[in-house]
């Protein structure tokens, strides 16, 4: 596992915040989006949306690209698949020390 991948710290705080995880959740529907189109589908300013996006991109959530004048944003899936089987794994190996528990407790 990598560094970056090891620390879910930065994608769990971009997360944490409703107007990025609802800008994941639009850029996700469309595909691709600027901080233009998005901030008309939201109740936030351009500057505001384009501050979250930076959070999102520092994260590994979305990617940036240059098209011409504008900069156009798209989810980056792999970063919040890699968090989730991380999430995963750490819910199995307590489903394993509870099933554990449980059996000790059943046997006393």
């Amino acid at each position: 596992m990598t560094s970056a991948l090891a620390d879910p710290g930065p994608v769990f705080a971009a997360l944490a915040d409703p107007t990025r995880w609802r800008l994941l959740g639009t850029l996700a529907d469309q595909g691709e989006g600027t901080a233009t189109t998005l901030a008309a589908q939201l109740p936030v300013s351009r500057p505001a949306v384009i501050k979250h996006l930076g959070v999102l991109d520092r994260a590994g959530l979305v990617r940036r690209r240059r098209a011409g004048r504008e900069v156009r944003y798209r989810v980056e899936p792999e970063r919040l698949d890699a968090t989730a089987r991380q999430i995963a794994a750490v819910a199995a190996a307590w489903d394993r020390r509870l099933a554990a528990l449980k059996a000790l407790a059943e046997d006393a």
